[in-house]
């Protein structure tokens, strides 16, 4: 079962033309932004044109699909799972992507005019896939394989079985989302209309990636109140907000932050601030992988609240710790260790070598994890998510959407057998 990565290059290529780019600040709104809404008109209709059925989009924009049974009606309907928008942090579009051809191994330059450059020097990793075919963008914009790579391999595999009746399969489900990239998107997801019984984001990175291990993540909003006076008669009188928010940065523990820090070792960041004299706001997130380290994170803050008041006044700061997912490690080795176990060997099918590794971030299925619905993380090929210098091997694409073909077939045709749907 081979995917032409012509067919997926153009697919994916489609998806990145559609400006996604979810938007934090807008809480009360679904989605986030209206071109995510767009792409998932186009989408739910590209679905319905290869042979899907039960297609909907409600009106936050999630879609779900289904492929019905193909030979094997009694088997556990599979799930995946990838999300519609791209992250706030870059420019999001419009997207201006070219094939690097048998990459060399040298610097890329992704625009000449602004000096943008993909080099080796400052991503070694490129090494690894000299000879490649590399998907980049003109250093404007991020490219969007986060997830738009995902997507691709998910209809990709889809739409290979709806043209090949002669395969057997259990029934697979199709869940596309919006605002993920701004924690959301898990919350409006309907686990009980989805109806499968276990599934996979496909929203991971590099080649090989098989995540079942995540941050417990909070993300911090602090808020720090001054007193402004004229800077002429200000001596014993003003209480600057922004010098709040520096003391506060610089008690955060040396050497605890993302800059230092690599594989389970948790940290704290400050990734925002605005304001004035008389107020600003602080955004943090807060994470770490055992729950109990986590839980003392942010009694830290607290604690740290606490002294701020004391010091220079009750309501001086105003902390709020919302969570937004934990570890989903615990719900999969309550039972589900098989569905790891099934993703790794389909991927030695195909001649990838599964990386199972601790994500340093989240996933949609994390919070799903804890919603009853069981969902590793695998991965789409991206590299640099979230930056201008984003790139997308297309071998790994490839691969992906071979990984989940594969998925699709034996996961409920064989090994995923025995286990009931929710």
């Amino acid at each position: 079962m081979k995917l032409a990565i012509d067919a997926l290059r153009k697919r994916f290529e489609k998806y990145i033309s559609f400006d996604t780019q979810s938007d934090e600040e807008k809480e009360d709104t679904y989605p986030s932004t209206p071109g995510q809404l767009v792409f998932a008109q186009a989408l739910a209709e590209e679905l319905k044109e290869i042979g899907l059925v039960d297609v909907d989009i409600d009106a936050n924009g999630y879609i779900m699909a289904t492929l019905p049974a193909n030979g094997c009606e009694n088997t556990p309907t599979i799930g995946f799972i990838a999300h519609l928008d791209t992250s706030p942090d870059a420019p999001g579009g419009p997207v201006h992507p070219r094939v690097v051809s048998n990459y060399d191994g040298s610097n890329i330059v992704l625009n000449e005019t602004q000096g943008i450059v993909l080099s080796p020097k400052d991503f070694p990793e490129l090494a690894s896939y000299r000879g490649q075919d590399l998907l980049v963008t003109d250093g404007t914009t991020l490219l969007g394989a986060d997830d738009k790579a995902g997507i691709t391999a998910i209809v990709s595999a889809a739409e290979y079985l709806c043209e090949h009746p002669e395969i057997q399969h259990g029934r697979i489900r199709l869940g596309f989302t919006p605002d993920e990239e701004t924690g959301r998107s898990a919350l409006r997801f309907d686990v009980k209309r989805f109806d499968a019984a276990f599934a996979y984001t496909v929203d991971g990175g590099a080649i090989g990636g098989l995540e079942y291990e995540n941050f417990n993540a909070s993300n911090p909003v602090i808020v720090f109140h001054g007193r402004n006076v004229h800077t002429g008669d200000a001596k014993g009188k003003m209480l600057n907000a922004l010098t709040l928010a520096a003391k506060w940065q610089t008690m955060l523990p040396d050497g605890e932050k993302p800059e230092y820090t690599e594989g389970r070792d948790g940290f704290y960041h400050v990734y925002k601030l605005s304001g004035t004299v008389e107020s600003c706001t602080m955004h943090m997130l807060v994470r770490d992988h055992d729950r109990k380290r986590f839980e003392a994170r942010k009694a830290y803050l607290s604690r740290l609240a606490a002294f701020f008041n004391e010091s220079y006044g009750n309501g001086t700061v105003e902390l709020s710790m919302p969570d937004v997912y934990y570890n989903m490690r615990e719900k999969i080795e309550g039972g589900n260790e098989h569905i790891v176990e099934m993703a790794a060997q389909a991927m030695r099918e195909i001649g990838v070598t599964p990386v199972v590794a601790p994500i340093r971030g989240g996933t949609d299925g994390a919070q799903l994890s804890y919603r009853g619905l069981p969902c590793p993380n695998l991965f789409t090929g991206g590299m640099n998510y979230h930056s201008r210098y984003e790139y997308l091997p297309l071998p790994s694409l490839q691969a992906a959407a071979e990984t989940v073909l594969r998925l699709m077939v034996e996961g409920t045709v064989g090994r995923g057998k025995g286990h009931e749907n929710h």
